[in-house]
């Protein structure tokens, strides 16, 4: 049901001046008495002269325009078309997030023996014992190397991932700038002619290069000069490697051999 004044709002909208409702409509303001008399029809009249009898026209009564009641009024609401969407979200593409790297995991040792520096990868990710294969073969490649075989350890073992739980960033090149930063502050203690990067994980995470840099003198930032190696558990299982550390090992063997010791 409707209100009268929300149903004169819907006639005023169609332009509907005059209405009578066919029954008593509920809530509606009384029916004024001249809309309830019928209108009488104007009758022809004749022409005088030559003019012709024109037929005037029956005006119907106003009853007839008006609305029923039982016939509603549908307003059309305009609703927004699926199809009208703004360009931009048209254009949007969808985000496509990173690959989570996992932290690389590797253990390394930093040693000392005479004026070099030796930053080895830990086989068993544990210290060196004196009886240790790796050790021995070590030991080996010093006294080759005229270096004393009896390196000092410095400082605790490097291992990484550093937390096994948290938010911190332990991605490679967080690995990448922790290693440089820790032999960054020991060769600012004391320096060294050369620094030995001997296993994988060293020579990418120090010297900031891979396996096709075996064997090879590099330049790094902050590091001064390296000498890139193969890990000594790679040198075991494959023993021909050792000829080209040796062959290396000749061209620069003048650095740490000097007289100026």
């Amino acid at each position: 049901m409707l209100i009268e004044s929300r149903r004169r709002a819907y006639l005023t909208a169609m332009q509907v001046v005059n209405w009578l409702p066919r029954t008593e409509l509920p809530f509606a303001a009384p029916s004024r008495p001249e809309m309830l008399e019928a209108l009488e029809p104007f009758e022809a009249f004749e022409a005088s002269g030559e003019e012709m009898a024109v037929p005037v026209a029956v005006v119907k009564p106003a009853v007839e325009a008006v609305t029923r009641p039982s016939e509603r009024v549908k307003v059309e609401v305009p609703r927004p078309s699926p199809l009208a969407k703004p360009a931009a979200a048209e254009e949007a593409v969808p985000v496509v997030k990173a690959p989570v790297v996992p932290p690389p995991r590797f253990a390394l040792q930093l040693l000392r023996a005479g004026r070099c520096l030796l930053l080895v990868e830990l086989p068993t990710g544990e210290r060196f014992q004196t009886r240790d294969p790796a050790y021995l073969l070590l030991k080996d490649m010093l006294r080759a190397a005229g270096l004393p075989d009896s390196p000092q350890i410095v400082g605790e073992p490097v291992r990484w991932p550093l937390l096994v739980r948290g938010t911190m960033d332990q991605g490679p090149d967080a690995a990448r700038d922790f290693v440089q930063g820790f032999v960054s502050a020991r060769l600012e203690d004391e320096p060294c002619v050369c620094l030995w990067l001997i296993g994988l994980p060293a020579v990418r995470f120090a010297g900031e290069a891979d396996a096709e840099a075996w064997y090879r003198e590099l330049q790094v930032e902050g590091l001064g000069s390296v000498w890139a190696l193969p890990g000594l558990e790679l040198l075991m299982e494959e023993p021909q490697r050792k000829a080209d550390v040796w062959q290396a090992m000749r061209r620069l063997m003048a650095r740490w051999k000097s007289t100026d010791e």
